[in-house]
């Protein structure tokens, strides 16, 4: 009985963990758990994003993003806003992995 509730906490902890930034981008507001704007320049950003091809890939809560299918299989649903004071965050989509990351750290909950 200790050794499965060890392996039921162990299971519990790396799901949590390895759940990563899964997203998917609701086609209306009132679905979504964060609304977003994407900024044109880098420096105006909250989180700089790299948008990854594979779920693995995106890991923890550094601005590596896999934008899911269906909303069921995303930690959370964004949608995307037309003005920046409509947004809950700020984003720029970026071209390399390593240039992910907060420049915002306040805003970090956001995507927990």
């Amino acid at each position: 009985m200790k050794n499965l509730l060890i392996l039921l906490f162990l299971f519990t902890f790396s799901v949590h963990f390895n759940y990563g930034q899964k997203v998917h981008a609701v086609e209306y507001e009132n679905q979504a758990d964060i609304k977003v704007f994407v900024v044109q320049y880098e420096n105006q950003a909250d989180l700089k994003v790299f948008k990854v091809n594979y779920e693995n890939q995106a890991d923890g809560n550094e601005g590596k993003w896999f934008f899911t299918n269906y909303p069921n299989q995303a930690k959370k649903k964004v949608f995307f806003v037309k003005y920046q004071n409509q947004a809950d965050i700020k984003v720029f989509f970026v071209k390399y992995q390593n240039q992910a990351g907060w420049l915002n750290r306040a805003k970090m909950h956001l995507l927990y």
